[in-house]
């Protein structure tokens, strides 16, 4: 039969094992500044875990009661949980972080600690002893506990929309697979977080269960982070961030040039109205129509099917700065991801009704796509594969699939 010593124990040394493993990972990606001082947080979250359990398990708190494994476990998840989320927003924001971001935490651990002592101190009995007043101060502590994760979690959900964001406006195939772990990181925070006054207050066979979940959830989230800081994946990352501030910067740039022109007009013209791009909040008529021209003659050219076409070649082939391609997009509604594979998806059923006995190998290296970027892509926007989209345009019985 599995005892809660069993589990705590195994709990420590899993734990201590995880640590060991951010502490002596070495690859050259995982070098750089930002990496490792992420790396350290995050290990000092899975040694604090360690500390936790293996105290539990040495006084044998939960033996002696729910009160006192509680006072214990707030004290230690708290850090827990705040450095888990200072590692992967630190990776976020490349070492960029607000003040709030860092305080927060600290502050609602000294708060919680602080309620907890004037509870113990003021009920009349021994401490860690089990009185109304210390129950009420634990669950008050838990609520801190949720209120603090749930601030970190939409923190870390606007910089996990920034980054995708990032990602949309550079490459020319979707590179969400990147950030799978991360997205699924920071739900399971959120979701350990809210489910906390189950893990600190529960006991029995249900407690058990929800341990297994916490600790596959932890392994999960430090396993992923490795396999990423190892990846290629940062540097990609950083390429397509560096690209969003550039652009920005350069947007920022001519609407500081176009509200002075504005400015000046209107003093010239004596009253006259600001033209629609004044101010530089968007691309103009005629601005967008010689864009447009500029785009129709790149895709007569194929321009569209390079493989590898990143926004800056392509936005150096249709002849114009990078930044005007991503606006001219933006004002259309469109990512640069979701363009080029709406125009590649376009090449591709013309190929297909043009040369209907071609493989869809050849198909897709004639539109840029890799075979199975192809089909994914193709049944993505037309509802049907290839070999029907062909079947269908060439007069079969075959019948359309639809999503």
């Amino acid at each position: 039969m599995v005892t809660f010593q069993m589990t705590q124990f195994t709990a420590a040394v899993f734990m201590m094992v995880l640590t060991m493993k951010l502490l002596l990972l070495h690859g050259r990606r995982s070098v750089s500044k930002v990496a490792t001082n992420s790396r350290w947080l995050m290990a000092m979250g899975t040694l604090t875990l360690s500390l936790q359990f293996a105290l539990q398990l040495t006084l044998g708190l939960r033996q002696m009661g729910v009160t006192q494994a509680v006072l214990l476990n707030l004290a230690m998840f708290m850090p827990t949980s705040f450095l888990f989320s200072w590692s992967v927003m630190l990776l976020q924001r490349r070492g960029q972080m607000s003040r709030t971001d860092w305080l927060l935490g600290p502050i609602a651990w000294l708060l919680t600690m602080a309620i907890l002592a004037i509870a113990a101190a003021t009920d009349g009995q021994p401490l860690l002893t089990d009185t109304p007043e210390l129950r009420h101060a634990e669950l008050t502590g838990s609520a801190i506990f949720i209120l603090m994760q749930g601030y970190y979690t939409v923190r870390e959900s606007m910089n996990l929309i920034a980054m995708q964001r990032a990602l949309q406006d550079y490459y020319d195939k979707n590179k969400y697979h990147m950030l799978a772990w991360m997205k699924l990181s920071i739900t399971l925070l959120m979701m350990l977080s809210m489910t906390i006054p189950l893990i600190i207050f529960g006991s029995g066979k249900w407690l058990m269960m929800v341990s297994f979940i916490f600790y596959f959830a932890i392994f999960y989230l430090v396993d992923s982070f490795c396999s990423y800081l190892n990846s290629n994946a940062p540097e990609r990352m950083q390429e397509a961030e560096e690209n969003a501030d550039e652009v920005k910067r350069e947007m920022k740039r001519e609407a500081v040039e176009n509200a002075e022109e504005a400015k000046h007009k209107m003093v010239e013209d004596a009253g006259d109205e600001p033209s629609e791009d004044d101010g530089g909040a968007m691309l103009g008529e005629e601005a967008m129509k010689a864009i447009d021209e500029a785009v129709a003659a790149w895709k007569a050219q194929g321009g569209h099917c390079q493989t590898g076409l990143l926004l800056p070649l392509a936005a150096a082939g249709i002849g114009i700065p990078k930044y005007k391609l991503t606006y001219w997009l933006h004002q259309q509604g469109l990512k640069y991801t979701e363009w080029i594979a709406e125009l590649r998806v376009e090449e591709a059923k013309r190929t297909i009704e043009a040369h209907p006995d071609w493989q869809n190998e050849a198909v897709a290296e004639r539109c840029g796509f890799t075979e199975r970027t192809l089909l994914r892509t193709f049944k993505k926007l037309t509802g049907m594969t290839p070999t029907q989209y062909a079947m269908q345009s060439h007069g079969t019985t075959q019948p359309q699939v639809t999503v």
